[in-house]
């Protein structure tokens, strides 16, 4: 019963080391210089800035769009000028709502 623990335990560290060696590839080929992303994002997709907003750590997010395509990008630029994709989609849509009334908590 020891033995099967061991080489359980073996294996378990073993994936978990591919997973994380994994996931840190996976985020160094979504990263890039901020001007090397918009220019893909244009140029491959026809996406232009549509938002942006400042997230924490003084990132700014912002959200690239084809009204087009419908194709969309959500990109996060941190302070070091380094943009990464955090997401990606189709069916993009401009939205014409009004704000709700101050105090509204709707």
């Amino acid at each position: 019963m020891t033995k099967e623990w061991v080489k359980l335990s073996m294996m378990a560290a073993g994936f978990l080391l591919a997973a994380a060696s994994l996931v840190e590839a996976q985020s160094a080929q979504h990263c890039a210089p901020r001007e090397q992303v918009v220019e893909r994002l244009a140029s491959k997709y026809g996406e232009t800035r549509q938002s942006m907003g400042l997230g924490s750590n003084n990132s700014v997010v912002e959200v690239f769009a084809s009204v087009a395509s419908g194709s969309w990008t959500i990109t996060v630029t941190m302070a070091n000028g380094v943009t990464c994709l955090v997401a990606s989609g189709q069916a993009f849509e401009e939205l014409a709502e009004a704000l709700p009334p101050e105090g509204d908590d709707a």
